[in-house]
């Protein structure tokens, strides 16, 4: 009989009030659970740089509830060398001062076997202090890969920041292995640049002829190949896992209600699931176009209140 292991992770989680909402939606999605907590601790391995909220992961090697209990556990792995410990700050706990956190790394990296590396390490430690126990692991931090998306050749002062467009991706994509997305109304790009930096397969459109050469430039700036086509949603073709769908374009494209619902009625013919974006009260045509709306939130940019409907 095989036995596997099933390995226990521990996120911490940092949002700005605006996106509290946004933050939770995307924690029931790609975790199935979701809590006001700053720690989540679940079975389920995410990389922590697919998410604007997640600050850092810790795969649990050890864990006690005292920390002298955890430096004897420490105490009896096995030797490496080339690592380095980092404290991690609890989100949900007053922070630690410099000094105090220096020493706790210092004793835990006395009690490890092996050489450390201080500058250039191979293998990242982190130790924190949760409400009820000391937990020891692998440590893995956020790159915030999404701050480099910010400055485009090309921008919308509408369009969704590189954040929100993020936290969209993964709450239309939790599994990316083998899925096929869909961005028909692209507007000048932001969520496919997003999905293709997780290595999504995507497509883009968009009815606008004069966005499209800024489109595909702001996708080749930072390194992607991406297929973005002129074609209006009610033309796309083909059969798709998922599609995102940013209405609020209409602000400077306006569309009556019928429009609205013949997008969304055209999106239920290729997409198994959509994930809409809008800034207008949409539930009524997205019943009419065969929808079940599954999960919400709400996420505010200045003046504006977005809602976010994941439907199926």
């Amino acid at each position: 009989m095989i036995i596997i292991e099933t390995k226990n992770y521990l996120y911490t989680y940092s949002w700005e009030p605006n996106e509290e909402s946004l933050c939770a939606l995307e924690k029931r999605t790609l975790f199935g659970e979701s809590s006001e907590s700053g720690i989540l601790e679940s079975t389920v391995k995410i990389d922590p740089s697919r998410s604007p909220f997640i600050r850092e992961r810790l795969e649990v090697i050890s864990e006690a509830a005292e920390f002298e209990g955890l430096l004897k556990e420490i105490q009896g792995l096995d030797a490496v060398d080339g690592f380095k410990v980092v404290f991690v700050q609890n989100p949900d706990a007053d922070r630690v001062g410099f000094k105090k956190l220096r020493k706790i790394e210092k004793e835990v990296g006395l009690h490890l076997k092996g050489e450390a590396e201080l500058v250039n390490p191979d293998i990242w430690y982190g130790v924190i202090k949760t409400n009820e126990r000391w937990v020891f692991g692998f440590y893995k931090k956020n790159e915030a890969v999404w701050l480099h998306h910010v400055k485009k050749p090309h921008s919308y002062s509408t369009a969704l920041s590189t954040r929100v467009a993020r936290a969209v991706v993964n709450i239309a994509a939790p599994e990316t292995d083998g899925l096929k997305m869909i961005d028909p109304c692209c507007g000048i790009g932001t969520v496919l640049v997003e999905a293709l930096s997780m290595g999504i397969d995507i497509v883009g459109s968009d009815r606008n002829p004069l966005i499209l050469d800024g489109v595909r430039e702001n996708i080749a700036h930072f390194g992607f190949d991406g297929d973005v086509s002129l074609r209006d949603i009610n033309d796309v073709t083909g059969s798709y896992d998922v599609a995102v769908i940013d209405l609020p374009y209409n602000l400077c494209s306006v569309i009556t209600d019928d429009e609205q619902l013949e997008m969304l009625k055209s999106a239920r013919r290729f997409a198994e699931k959509v994930v809409i974006v809008t800034l207008e009260d949409v539930d009524r045509n997205v019943e009419k176009a065969g929808f079940d709306i599954v999960d919400r939130c709400e996420v505010s940019k200045g003046r504006f209140v977005r809602q976010i409907l994941v439907c199926a």
